[in-house]
């Protein structure tokens, strides 16, 4: 017994150092990163989006009201965009509410001059610095549907005193993709290199979740690699990198705001912050513009919450290298997101999210149910030799050696393993975590009830008791909120473990005794949804323990 505790032990400190390492250990930093890096930053002749601002922070309403508009409207979004700077930056999600049982439906982006500033600009910029090109304060004039929607596009124009003129003709689908067809016409006997690019401009970090398992900041995959930089890091350090394929943006716990750069060309990604963050992509190739010529280019924008069957769609139809990596599956993708598959069918199947978690329970009880039966027959047998254990441990007690070869012995004869003991909680870490990414990082678990009071599995179970679970009239401060439903975890845990055999030490025990209250306090705050499974599990796990130890005997001779 002291051996698989032991190793147990070593096993659970294993995972917290590995879990460590993925989660807090900062990428190696190799010599290709080093090379690439200042090959970047000292390419001097690439052109630049910086340009003087005069921004006076006023609300967002005021905001709006300062610049004539274009709305857009589909069946998921609903917005407006500037004609001051022809930047997309009004964008409010139609099936959002900001909290539960509420009407305020979720905004996410809004004008630069706005505290909360967040908007999507895009463009053509030249190295030639006698040529005028719009900027954040030119006004654009719209030709055409003077409404966004699925059906019509728009058509934005602007012209300098110089024979040049810049086209932007946008359009929507039924859900969060802005397609962006770009162009310059020049009517003069003059040539021109250009460059397009895309921008989004986040004033300011906004609240987030800060926990190591979920990244909130600027994201991109680039040639393949998936990079993720928190807003602290960009600012203290800039970002640039070069690919050939790839999307950037930047992503909270359930929105992306992306770009999609042209596809087939080289472009230059920079993340960086001078008073604002930014997140951009310029093409590295110059675009000639030859004299009574035009050129064009097309990128597209995804404003979307972070629905499965949305990311998942555009990354298939449009042909975008792991952009489902904007949901943070984490390392455990390939659990994570089956696992969400899983659950998700059996939503679609039962209607509940909460009976589709304890439907994926069960599946994956029946999945380990060879290991479990394995695991729980040697239990079985420990706890059967238990007595003759205690008649060695009182027979060798001042003989270490002899204990030991005698415990050996035993094992041996009766085909006893004290370590697959361990084999069912190491198992069940990887699933248990992969669940609660689901729970946390997937907009399909916000906001989906239960039944009874958990009108959120997302979030953690409003009861208490230490007001009788809302019998008595009066609120308790947040961490004295220990719900039903993590007593129910409680106690199915402090049950289960009375199955199983008793440490001989009594200090072990009395840990061993004290472990259901402290898992009960540390799991109070998590989502409904995880300790509902962890609950079920228990439930389920109980039940076969129960069955399997009835059925297996030990005889020994002494």
């Amino acid at each position: 017994m002291e051996t698989r505790n032991i190793i147990a032990a070593i096993s659970l400190s294993a995972a917290v150092i590995i879990l460590y390492t993925l989660f807090f250990a900062p990428p190696p930093v190799t010599q290709e990163n080093l090379i690439e890096k200042n090959k970047t930053e000292q390419n001097s002749d690439a052109p630049s989006l910086d340009q003087k601002e005069n921004v006076t922070e006023i609300s967002r309403e005021q905001a709006l009201s300062e610049s004539e508009r274009v709305q857009f409207e589909n069946q998921s979004i609903i917005g407006s965009i500037s004609l001051k700077g022809a930047a997309i930056d009004d964008l409010t999600f139609k099936e959002y509410n900001v909290v539960l049982n509420s009407n305020e439906k979720v905004n996410l982006l809004a004008p630069r001059n706005s505290k909360e500033g967040y908007l999507i600009e895009s463009g053509f910029i030249t190295t030639d610095k006698n040529v005028k090109i719009p900027n954040s304060n030119s006004i654009w004039s719209v030709s055409g549907s003077s409404k966004l929607t699925a059906q019509s596009p728009i058509k934005l124009t602007w012209a300098n005193d110089q024979g040049i003129t810049f086209e932007k003709e946008i359009s929507i689908d039924d859900k969060f993709l802005f397609t962006v067809k770009q162009r310059v016409i020049n009517s003069t006997n003059n040539k021109y290199d250009f460059y397009s690019y895309g921008q989004i401009i986040r004033n300011q970090a906004p609240e987030i979740t800060n926990f190591y398992i979920l990244h909130e900041g600027l994201v991109a995959t680039l040639d393949d690699e998936l990079i993720e930089e928190d807003y602290d890091d960009i600012e203290e350090k800039k970002f640039t990198r070069t690919a050939q394929k790839g999307w950037l943006g930047i992503g909270d716990k359930y929105w992306i705001t992306s770009l999609i750069p042209p596809k087939g060309k080289e472009f230059k990604t920079t993340f960086d912050y001078k008073n604002k963050f930014r997140a951009n992509f310029v093409g590295t190739e110059p675009l000639e513009l030859n004299s009574n010529s035009s050129i064009e280019d097309k990128m597209q924008i995804i404003v979307a919450a972070k629905r499965v069957d949305v990311i998942d769609g555009y990354a298939e139809s449009l042909k975008i290298d792991k952009f489902d990596l904007t949901i943070d599956w984490g390392f455990l993708y390939f659990i994570t997101k089956p696992l969400f598959f899983g659950i998700d069918y059996f939503f679609k199947l039962l209607g509940n999210y909460g009976l589709a978690i304890i439907a994926i329970t069960i599946c994956i009880r029946l999945a380990f149910f060879p290991l479990a039966n394995f695991s729980f027959r040697s239990m079985a047998k420990m706890k059967a030799l238990t007595p003759e254990m205690t008649r060695l441990k009182e027979l060798h007690k001042d003989d270490k050696m002899k204990l030991q070869q005698a415990m050996m012995a035993l094992y041996k004869k009766e085909k006893v393993n004290p370590m697959s003991g361990c084999l069912p909680i190491l198992v069940q870490i990887p699933v248990f975590f992969a669940l609660y990414k689901v729970l946390f990082v997937t907009i399909e678990m916000r906001h989906m009830p239960f039944y009874g009071w958990i009108q959120d599995l997302s979030e953690r179970d409003p009861t208490s008791l230490f007001n009788l679970f809302g019998l008595l009239p009066y609120d308790v401060p947040s961490f004295l909120v220990i719900g039903a439903w993590p007593i129910a975890m409680g106690i199915s845990m402090f049950v289960q473990m009375k199955l199983n055999p008793a440490p001989t030490d009594p200090m072990q025990a009395k840990i061993f005794m004290f472990f259901p209250l402290f898992l009960t306090i540390i799991l109070a705050p998590f989502p409904a949804g995880l300790v509902i499974y962890w609950t079920v599990n228990n439930i389920l796990t109980m039940a076969q323990q129960v069955f399997i130890m009835k059925r297996t005997t030990v005889k020994t001779v002494t």
